[in-house]
C-alpha cells in the first residue's frame, strides 16, 4: 500500500501554537507542509509515535549572532539544540556586510568587542567572498545548515562601508551619506535581508574599546535608512539603546517617529537593570501606549537573569583583575589548576584581594552579593542566601576565599553565575511579567554570541521548564508558553509561514518527553575555527526536531539531515 505522506507524528499531545489547551493528535507531512492535523487515517512513509510527548512547533529566536558560525559550520548549535528550527541573527547593529576589503579588520574588531567572538576565530572561520549585503546571503547559501536562518543588515558595516573613518569615528552622516544608506538599506531588504538593526549603548564597543560606530546615529541617518526598508516595502528593525534618564523621553520619541514614518515594525531590548530595578515599567509603559494607537512596536524580553558565567576556563572570574592570576592565565587548565591547589599561591592570590577592591573590573566580578553558584542542573533563580557573600558570613569566612575554592571543583570547570540584569530583587517576578505582557516578544538569547562568558542560547528550553513546570508561582500554561516562542516570535518578524501546527505551514516540529526536558550545564568546548572555545549548553528531553519535515535531531543526536535554508525576507 502506497503511503499518503511523507511523515506522520503519531497520537501526540498537540501544542499548536495558537496558544490553546495541548490535545491529542496526528500530524501528517508531505513535501515539508502540514497537511494535516487530528486523526490521519493514512500512512506515512516515516512514522514517528508520540505518544505522551508534547509536540509543538520548532521554535524561533529572533535574538541571535549567527553571522560568522553560519559561515563555517553546517550546526547552528547551540540554538538548535533546544528546539529552534529558525534563526534571525545580525542583531544589535554588528554582522559583516556591506564591506570593502580595507574594513574587515574594523568589523571583526567590533564583533569581537561587542559580542566576544574572538578575532582569531574570525580571522580563520570567515571566507570572506562577499562585498555587499546580497552577495553575504548568496556566501551563505553555499553551506547547508541544520535549521533556517534569516539575516539582518547590521548598521555597524552599513555605516562604515558608506563613509569609511568617518563612520567609525562617529562623525555625522552627510545628506549624501544618508541617501546612500538608504538605497542601500531598500537592496539589502529585496535581497533577502529580514531587516535592520543597529545600537545606541555605550556598553557596545570594538576590542580596542572604540565606540559602536552606530552609537551616535542621528535621527535623519536613522530615518533615511527606515525609509529605505519602506521603499522596499518589507523589513523590521532591531533596536538597543541605553534608554538613561532624562533623555528616554527624547530618544523614544525619535523611536516612535521612526515607526510612523517608515511603517515598519520595530523591536528593542527590555531588561531590569540593577541600578535603577523599576525604570523598564516606564520604558513598556511607552510602548504600550503607542502599540494601543496602532504602531508596531514592542520589547524583547528574556525568561531568566542576564549574567557572566565565571570560571577558570572562561572569559572572566572573581580574581582576573589580581596580577598574581595573570601569571597563569594562558597555562592549560590542568597546570593552572596544580598551581592554584598550591598554598602559597592561593595566599597570595587572596592577599591581593584588598588592592584590587577599586579596580572597575574587580568591582564587578567580586560583587559577591550578587554572584552564585550555578549548580548542575543550573539554578536561574537562586536564593538571595545562596550568594556567595552570605554564605561565607554563615560559615565565617571571606567571600573571596569561598570563591577561590568553588572555583577549583569539578577539576576547574565549575561556574559561579553573576547576574547584571533581571535579578535586582533576587527573584524573576520581573521577567514573568514582562513574559506576560502583550507588547513582548521572547528574545536576547544570543546565540553564538559572548562565547567565554555568557550562555544564553537555552532561553527556549527554560522558558517551557521553568515558566510552565517547575516554578513554585505564577506560573504559565504550557500552551500560551509554546505560542509565545513559536507563533508570536515568528509574526514579529514577518514570518507568517511558520509557527503554527496547521495545514499549509512549514513543517518545523519538536516531539518533546516534556517530564524529563531539561537545560543541562554549560560546559567549554574548544571546536571553534582556530581552535578557540565556546561556552555550550545542552538540553535533555528532546525525542526529534524536524525542519522542513526531515528529522534533524533525534534523541539530542544530529541525524546528518541539513535541509536549513536561508530565508529571504518575509513570508506569506
Amino acid at each position: 500500500m502506497q503511503a499518503a505522506y511523507d511523515l506522520v507524528v503519531r497520537g501526540g499531545t498537540v501544542a499548536d501554537g495558537k496558544g490553546g489547551t495541548p490535545a491529542e493528535a496526528d500530524v501528517a507531512v508531505s513535501g515539508g507542509h502540514i497537511v494535516a492535523v487530528g486523526k490521519v487515517p493514512g500512512k506515512g512513509r516515516q512514522e514517528i509515535d508520540a505518544k505522551n510527548r508534547l509536540v509543538t512547533p520548532g521554535f524561533v529566536d529572533i535574538h541571535t549572532h549567527y553571522d560568522g558560525q553560519a559561515i563555517w559550520d553546517s550546526h547552528l548549535a547551540p540554538s538548535s539544540w533546544h528546539g529552534v528550527t529558525t534563526v534571525v541573527m545580525g542583531n544589535c547593529g554588528v554582522g559583516f556586510a556591506p564591506v570593502r576589503k580595507t574594513d574587515r579588520d574594523c568589523l571583526i574588531e567590533l564583533m569581537e568587542g561587542v559580542e566576544d567572538i574572538p578575532g582569531g576565530v574570525l580571522h580563520e572561520g570567515l571566507s570572506w567572498n562577499w562585498e555587499s549585503f546580497a552577495d553575504y546571503l548568496d556566501a551563505l547559501e553555499t553551506r547547508k545548515h541544520d535549521i533556517d536562518i534569516c539575516a539582518q543588515l547590521p548598521h555597524g558595516a552599513l555605516r562604515v562601508y558608506v563613509m569609511g573613518e568617518r563612520g567609525a569615528r562617529l562623525e555625522p552622516a552627510t545628506e549624501q551619506d544618508i541617501a546612500q544608506m538608504r538605497a542601500l538599506s531598500a537592496d539589502a531588504m529585496r535581497a533577502g535581508a529580514i531587516g535592520f538593526s543597529t545600537s545606541r549603548t555605550l556598553n557596545h564597543r570594538s576590542i580596542k574599546g572604540q565606540p559602536t560606530p552606530s552609537l551616535r546615529a542621528t535621527e535623519a541617518e536613522l530615518m533615511g535608512i527606515a525609509q529605505g526598508l519602506a521603499d522596499a516595502g518589507s523589513g523590521v528593525i532591531e533596536l538597543i539603546s541605553d534608554f538613561n534618564a532624562p533623555d528616554l523621553q527624547t530618544e523614544f520619541g525619535m523611536i516612535r517617529r521612526l515607526v510612523e514614518t517608515s511603517g515598519r515594525p520595530l523591536s528593542l531590548s527590555l531588561a531590569q537593570t540593577h541600578g535603577v530595578p523599576e525604570s523598564w515599567r516606564t520604558l513598556l509603559g511607552m510602548i504600550e501606549e503607542t502599540a494601543r494607537e496602532g504602531l508596531p512596536i514592542r520589547a524583547q524580553v528574556a525568561p531568566r537573569p542576564i549574567g557572566i558565567l565565571l570560571g577558570l576556563q572562561g572569559t572572566l572570574n572573581p580574581f582576573s583583575a589580581h596580577s598574581t592570576l595573570g601569571e597563569i592565565k594562558d597555562k592549560p587548565l590542568a597546570e593552572k589548576l596544580r598551581i592554584l591547589r598550591d598554598p602559597s599561591f592561593r595566599a597570595r592570590v587572596l592577599a591581593e584581594t584588598d588592592t584590587c577592591q577599586n579596580h572597575p573590573l574587580a568591582r564587578r566580578v567580586m560583587a559577591f552579593d550578587h554572584i552564585f553558584v550555578l549548580g548542575d542542573p543550573p539554578n536561574y533563580e537562586p536564593p538571595r542566601q545562596t550568594a556567595l557573600a552570605n554564605i561565607a558570613a554563615r560559615e565565617n569566612r571571606d567571600p573571596a576565599e569561598l570563591a577561590y575554592d568553588l572555583l577549583l571543583e569539578n577539576d576547574g570547570k565549575n561556574f559561579l553565575f553573576m547576574p547584571f540584569a533581571n535579578y535586582a530583587h533576587y527573584n524573576l517576578d520581573a521577567c514573568g511579567e514582562m513574559i506576560a505582557h502583550p507588547d513582548c516578544v521572547m528574545g536576547l538569547g544570543d546565540g553564538g554570541a559572548h562565547v567565554g562568558i555568557i550562555s544564553d542560547a537555552s532561553y527556549a528550553t527554560y522558558l517551557l521548564t521553568h515558566w510552565g513546570r517547575d516554578r513554585a508561582k505564577a506560573k504559565f500554561d504550557i500552551g500560551w508558553l509554546i505560542k509565545r516562542q513559536t507563533a508570536d516570535t515568528a509574526r514579529a518578524v514577518g514570518l507568517n509561514d511558520r509557527g503554527v501546527l496547521a495545514p499549509g505551514m512549514k513543517a518545523d516540529i519538536n516531539i518533546i518527553d516534556f517530564d524529563s526536558l531539561k537545560v543541562e550545564a554549560p560546559i567549554m568546548a574548544f571546536d571553534l575555527p582556530a581552535g578557540g572555545k565556546r561556552l555550550l549548553q545542552g538540553a535533555q528531553g528532546y525525542d526529534a526536531t524536524i525542519v522542513c519535515g526531515e528529522i534533524v535531531y533525534q534523541g539530542g543526536k544530529p541525524t546528518g539531515a541539513l535541509p536549513g535554508k536561508l530565508v529571504r525576507g518575509p513570508q506569506n
